[in-house]
């Protein structure tokens, strides 16, 4: 089985450590756990193939920006024929305290441009996606402030002991289907 897991984000150094960009930071500690080393010069994003046992995974980094993300993940379904079913996102979500980790069957966008992009590209809100919990500790007109500003040394402390699970989430889904996955992981 083939899988591609994209982990959403905004391209650039001045987007590097931002709290929009933990889909990026999930899929470089999937990557380095493997041995495994993005290519930056693919259509659409940096990719790199792998596997988890049997399971063939393409991990992308789209290099579209977070409002056309749904661009790069339809080529590489499409490229590589990968039904939706075998698509897994991992995103910021606003509405989960820090380090919070939800895997979703489906689902609205919940005013994420980059899940917004997606559903519109693919034409469904059917896809799997680990939702990461980034907090909403920011001030009344201030989300896009929040979302492009980098991770503080506390919040930074939180990540390290997070991502390692969100890995381990995109295994399982991979391995053991998206119910053993959310069984195993959700509300932990």
């Amino acid at each position: 089985m083939k899988y591609l897991i994209v982990g959403l984000g905004n391209i650039g150094d001045e987007y590097a450590n931002t709290r929009h960009n933990i889909g990026f930071k999930v899929l470089d500690a999937l990557a380095k756990a493997s041995n495994l080393v993005f290519d930056n010069n693919t259509r659409y994003g940096a990719t790199v193939a792998g596997r988890v046992k049997n399971a063939e995974l393409l991990l992308l980094k789209p290099s579209t920006y977070m409002n056309a993300s749904g661009d790069a993940v339809r080529y590489w379904m499409n490229k590589e024929k990968i039904p939706v079913e075998n698509v897994l996102i991992v995103v910021d979500d606003l509405s989960l305290p820090l380090g919070s980790l939800r895997l979703k069957g489906n689902g609205g966008a919940g005013g994420h441009n980059g899940l917004k992009s997606i559903e519109a590209q693919i034409g469904t809100q059917n896809y799997a996606r680990i939702r990461f919990g980034i907090g909403n500790d920011f001030p009344r007109g201030a989300q896009v402030e929040y979302v492009l500003g980098e991770w503080s040394a506390d919040e930074t402390k939180i990540l390290e002991a997070r991502i390692p699970i969100a890995v381990e989430m995109v295994k399982s889904f991979c391995l053991a289907g998206i119910q053993n996955t959310m069984n195993q992981f959700n509300n932990k």
